[in-house]
């Protein structure tokens, strides 16, 4: 691409940056992504995109058709966390909002979302262009609730890949704590499978002068969460990665009171089925027996409330599409990098349709920081997704995420010059 190509990015960069500032101080919950989703339709449409608003909930599609050739899918995750916003950002969010359970919350775009959303919108414009060359459908896919591990398969179950065309090949990328101007990709399993699990244990309650008349479900939590350490090393083996955290323990409402019930959120990653299938079946025995070695009353209640698949990138898809973003970017620029145990659920559409996917990261952390803190031996002071200091800096993070995403598109979307037999394999 020459760059004639990219000045149409200069003339954007603005008006992005202005969406990109707003969208981060207006941040939604998962399923709430009302007011993004919005403006999200209001950005596509004049640009000629056929725009579907709520899709699986509040999830907002644009297809763009431009005669014969594959169908891309480019995606951007909508939701944002509940999370007090620490970083002194003059566009910095103050908004709330109600959760799930009712509860008041702060909100922010802690994980990048926001960036994902303007990124996306910036690419569906360049690649609107009249002048940009290509045959073709574009899909562009805003999808809400990704931090639920949910919004994706919504979309599914709504129809996405009914009502519209289905794509040849998946793209997606995802900010992250990198330099900001350079990309990070793997092939394989890059991100890892999550499930999640809420777990009530029952006993029975009483005074805690009296242990000897109740039966304890705070003791009985505690020798399930020592034993749930023991799976991943004693069961699982060594070659396989996981990992496995109690993240939330709640029983009781004062010192001298044995309660009846106790709560426990238990979250796991894993890479493969049979992992996966094995931690599952370990934590349920686990949970099991202990109850009924501690007498409960009646069995434990677990209920796996929310999983996403592994991100699998397809290989011969992911060095093509590499290949190019490393000719526009640099050898020096794109790095690979090992699988990570975060988890997203952009696998569930390229399962669904049985594409390929392609997914990568790209930096959001100022270059001069992250080599600062790498040079003091202080990786861990650089903020990370999720984080209340989290924030990309506008650029060059912006322009890094558009161009690649117009780059990638490009790479599989059928180009004049490759009509004489240039284009690469068929993704599928």
């Amino acid at each position: 691409m020459t760059d004639a190509e990219w000045a149409d990015l200069d003339k954007l960069s603005v008006q992005l940056t202005d969406i990109y500032r707003d969208l981060h101080e207006h941040p939604e919950l998962s399923l709430q992504e009302h007011r993004t989703a919005q403006r999200v339709a209001a950005f596509l449409r004049p640009l000629g995109f056929d725009v579907t608003e709520h899709v699986g909930g509040t999830g907002v599609v644009g297809v763009l058709r431009r005669g014969d050739g594959p169908v891309v899918m480019l995606r951007a995750d909508m939701d944002a966390l509940p999370v007090q916003e620490k970083t002194g950002l003059p566009y910095a969010s103050t908004a709330r909002a109600r959760d799930a359970d009712g509860h008041d919350v702060p909100v922010m775009h802690a994980c990048g979302h926001d960036m994902h959303v303007t990124c996306l919108l910036g690419a569906a414009a360049l690649l609107a262009a009249p002048a940009r060359p290509w045959s073709g459908t574009l899909l562009a896919v805003f999808q809400p609730a990704e931090e639920l591990a949910r919004g994706a398969q919504d979309m599914v179950d709504d129809g996405l890949f009914q009502r519209f065309p289905t794509p040849d090949i998946v793209l997606g990328q995802h900010v992250g704590p990198l330099p900001a101007g350079t990309l990070a990709y793997g092939t394989g399993p890059i991100m890892a499978a999550m499930d999640t699990a809420n777990v009530i244990l029952h006993g029975r309650g009483g005074h805690a002068s009296r242990p000897e008349s109740t039966i304890d479900p705070v003791l009985m939590a505690a020798h399930i969460v020592t034993r749930l350490q023991g799976i991943i090393p004693r069961e699982i083996p060594a070659a396989e990665s996981a990992v496995l955290t109690v993240g939330r323990l709640q029983a009781g409402t004062k010192d001298n009171i044995i309660p009846d019930r106790a709560e426990l959120g238990i979250n796991v990653r894993s890479y493969t089925p049979a992992t996966r299938t094995a931690i599952r079946s370990a934590i349920e025995r686990v949970i099991h027996s202990e109850a009924e070695a501690s007498a409960a009353p009646k069995p434990p209640e677990i209920d796996w409330t929310c999983a996403a698949p592994p991100t699998v990138n397809a290989p011969d898809a992911t060095l093509s599409t590499v290949a190019a973003l490393t000719a526009h970017f640099g050898e020096h620029n794109v790095v690979e990098q090992p699988p990570i145990t975060a988890s997203e659920d952009v696998g569930v559409f390229g399962q669904a349709c049985e594409a390929p996917t392609v997914f990568w990261f790209f930096g959001g952390l100022a270059p001069e920081a992250f080599a600062g803190a790498l040079q003091q031996g202080r990786p861990e002071s650089l903020p990370t997704n999720h984080s209340p200091h989290f924030a990309p800096v506008i650029e060059p993070t912006l322009s890094t995420g558009v161009q690649a995403l117009v780059v990638a598109a490009q790479t599989w979307l059928s180009q004049p010059e490759q009509d004489q037999g240039t284009h690469p394999a068929e993704p599928r």
